[in-house]
């Protein structure tokens, strides 16, 4: 179950056989506080397990590269929109709406104008992909094991919620570099045109604080939003297997579990404007089923939803 050893998770050999059962796994005898700790693992078979070492961190790298590529790719894929977005909020009086930002961009700089920024978009959320979902996987670990089985499950959604931001702590400190080289090619016109041309001009002006000046508004925009996201998605995941699928996720394929993945990215972010939920709510659910794909490609392990462990459900009298 989930609120277990999630260290367990990365110990299992990614390449082994792609179904995961649960099982008793046999910790050491002794842990950071000289106690040994009591949980339970998800772990295909006793082959797929191996010692601390480097297939622990292959893991975080191949959730790291989930998050490469569900970040990098979605990101780049709405520059267009991004870009009008920006000028937009530059510049009011000459761009009136999204209609006329499209427009206006497409008369002066033709359509390939549209693309401008893509490539610090591209490497910049990569980056922060990177770092947003690999960190978030370590984070979580890191807090479960101090927080113990019982309390896992008990604070689960402050668990999410602690990791996710402590994950975006670092990621935005990878995005802000390219992203204050998208802004500045975006925005203010004749400046650059492409990475190359920005990034010196840049440096050679304002210096190394040219690209991170903007890491603080980051933080503030983009932790609460993270938070958020990865709370809401693993709860609706949760409750999505809990109330909605008619049988439990062991006995789900592959392709139907990545359709519960997006589903809960999409119901993960159901508040404000219409139209901010289509491109969001889009995005969103597309990072979530690009990053579980990933996961499913490489034959990761990937713990079930979370279930009160029976030493609570004993304390709590639900057992006899």
């Amino acid at each position: 179950m989930y609120p277990t050893a999630l260290t367990q998770l990365a110990r299992a050999n990614p390449f082994s056989a792609p179904l995961f059962s649960l099982q008793k796994v046999e910790e050491p005898q002794h842990s950071l506080h000289g106690q040994k700790p009591r949980r339970l693992a998800a772990a295909a078979t006793a082959d797929d397990s191996c010692e601390f070492g480097s297939q622990k961190y292959f893991y975080y790298a191949l959730c790291g590269f989930g998050g490469i590529l569900s970040c990098g790719i979605t990101h780049t894929a709405v520059v267009p929109l991004d870009l009008v977005k920006c000028r937009l909020q530059v510049d009011p009086d000459k761009y009136k709406s999204i209609g006329n930002g499209f427009a206006v961009t497409v008369r002066e700089d033709g359509v390939r104008g549209l693309a401008k920024g893509w490539a610090p978009t591209f490497i910049g959320y990569s980056m922060q992909g990177l770092c947003k979902f690999g960190f978030y996987e370590v984070f979580k670990i890191f807090y479960s094991d101090l927080l113990g089985e019982e309390n896992t499950y008990l604070w689960r959604t402050s668990l999410y919620l602690a990791a996710s931001a402590s994950a975006e702590f670092f990621a935005d400190v990878a995005l802000a570099p390219m992203e204050a080289v998208k802004v500045r090619i975006q925005t203010q016109p004749g400046y650059a045109n492409t990475l190359r041309q920005c990034v010196p001009k840049m440096f050679a002006e304002e210096g190394i604080w040219a690209f991170y000046k903007g890491v603080v508004p980051l933080w503030m925009r983009q932790i609460p939003y993270t938070m958020m996201k990865f709370a809401c998605f693993e709860r609706t995941v949760e409750m999505l297997y809990k109330y909605v699928v008619p049988k439990p996720r062991s006995d789900c394929s592959k392709s139907e579990q990545l359709v519960v993945t997006f589903v809960a990215g999409y119901i993960g972010v159901w508040k404000g404007l219409v139209a901010r939920i289509i491109m969001i709510g889009t995005l969103t659910a597309l990072q979530w089923f690009i990053y579980d794909s990933v996961k499913v490609y490489f034959r990761l392990p990937r713990p079930p939803p979370p279930e009160m462990p029976e030493s609570l459900k004993k304390k709590l009298g639900l057992t006899e």
